[in-house]
């Protein structure tokens, strides 16, 4: 054989050898869908490493992530929190929960918050909220719907008991959804509130499904900063087609056991003292101030008693009466804010109908045109400015809310002044970290 066909045929051999080895592993590990991006084989994925990658990468949104991560939130089987269906001591309670036991700044101390939570459902959601936001040095009046189960208020109450700067509401209510008892209830905790020994300095409202996204002092520098000493209503004037609400007369019925609201035919008389009605956020930050004005004097109550029978009174009573502009009967109403608008970051939320303009849709599901937040919300949750975000169901999506809880606690530690107990910390593994075969 001349050795140019000598040549020839190891060529040929070695493209024989080649085309095999890559047939071989073309049908064994099939293309990216993605072009330049690594096939993900989420079976063999790990789901903890908390909080550097996992949940980092679901906060810069790599689809990636997404992947594993609704995998694992599929997959998990829930492991219910230490001490909150069991009776534990106090000292148990305060290191297995990790509650932070003492201020973490000098600035922090010296201003307190007060805190209104009203809740109904949820129990581990509730604790993870209140773990969140507690700091000793505020105050906290818990409002437990008056309809809500047994060993639910009883898992409350002993969850409470542990501390002496939370309570339970004096007074409850049977709370109606867009009815005058959710405002009522924010009222009897108002009532409790200025009544206590801590000299807070602004009181928030919160709802059983709402989550921070600021810490402590990231809170208490922004009212310093943006409204010292102003409250925070968001809203505008009552719109047409919000009219409605408080021109005629709602009534309360019961369907199947549940009670709704529902316009009568009765027209209500106009406002008391002339007042012109805004529509706004149930959800505030009032200076304590303006709290005990709306408590004691008269016109702030014939508003409220005007309010008894429309739709929503939480959306326009506050807002109503921090927007009475000087001079007029109002004038003495402190830390009014009469020409605000819509300004104040309270909430996060993305509604339905503003798809598209301040979203771009939910990632989770909606419930009443809300969004309950979804692994692919995290990214837009944590670049927005607000102070809070709602909505949260931990049952459905335990992933988005364990990422959010680890990021909030390691900014208020990167944050202390002070030397840090190890309780506060969260555990280094959550029930996501498990090898998956």
């Amino acid at each position: 054989m001349n050795p140019f066909h000598a040549k020839k045929s190891r060529f040929l051999v070695c493209v024989a050898v080649c085309t095999f080895i890559y047939t071989f592993i073309y049908l064994k590990v099939p293309l990216s869908e993605e072009p330049n991006e690594q096939k993900l084989n989420v079976r063999r994925a790990e789901c903890g490493f908390y909080p550097d990658e996992l949940c980092s990468a679901l906060f810069v949104g790599k689809p990636a992530a997404f992947k594993i991560g609704n995998f694992c939130q599929n997959s998990y089987q829930p492991k219910p929190l230490s001490c909150i269906q069991t009776s534990c001591s106090c000292s148990t309670v305060l290191k297995t929960l990790h509650f932070i036991t003492s201020p973490l700044s000098d600035e922090e101390g010296n201003f307190s918050l007060a805190y209104i939570i009203t809740i109904h459902k949820e129990l581990e959601m509730f604790v993870k909220l209140l773990r969140a936001i507690y700091m000793p040095q505020n105050i906290y009046c818990i409002h437990i719907d008056e309809k809500s189960p047994r060993d639910y208020k009883t898992a409350v109450q002993n969850i409470v008991n542990c501390f002496e700067n939370i309570f339970i509401s004096s007074k409850r209510e049977h709370v109606v959804y867009a009815g005058f008892s959710r405002l009522q209830a924010d009222i009897n905790c108002m009532r409790d509130l200025v009544n206590s020994k801590v000299q807070w300095n602004y009181v928030i409202n919160l709802c059983g499904q709402d989550f921070p996204l600021k810490t402590n002092k990231e809170i208490i520098q922004y009212m310093k900063s943006k409204w010292n000493g102003k409250n925070i209503t968001p809203g505008i004037v009552q719109p047409l087609h919000m009219k409605h609400r408080t021109q005629l007369s709602y009534r309360e019925y019961v369907h199947s056991g549940v009670p709704y609201l529902y316009p009568g035919k009765t027209m209500k008389a106009k406002p008391p003292h002339n007042m012109t009605i805004y529509f706004g956020s149930a959800y505030y930050v009032l200076t304590k101030e303006f709290v005990e004005f709306t408590l004691t004097d008269a016109r702030a109550k014939d508003l409220l008693e005007w309010s008894r029978d429309t739709y929503s009174p939480d959306e326009h009573y506050w807002v109503t009466l921090n927007r009475l502009p000087e001079p007029y009967v109002f004038k003495d109403a402190p830390g009014a804010t009469p020409n605000a608008g819509w300004k104040g970051n309270l909430r996060a939320i993305k509604w339905k109908d503003q798809e598209g303009s301040s979203h771009k849709g939910c990632k989770g599901h909606y419930i009443r045109d809300i969004c309950i937040y979804g692994l692919g919300d995290l990214q837009w949750i944590i670049e927005s400015p607000h102070l809070f975000a709602n909505k949260f169901e931990p049952a459905k999506y335990p992933l988005a809310m364990d990422c959010l809880e680890r990021r909030l606690r390691l900014r208020m530690l990167r944050q202390a002044e002070v030397p840090i107990q190890d309780h506060w910390r969260f555990q280094e593994h959550s029930y996501f970290n498990m090898r998956l075969d």
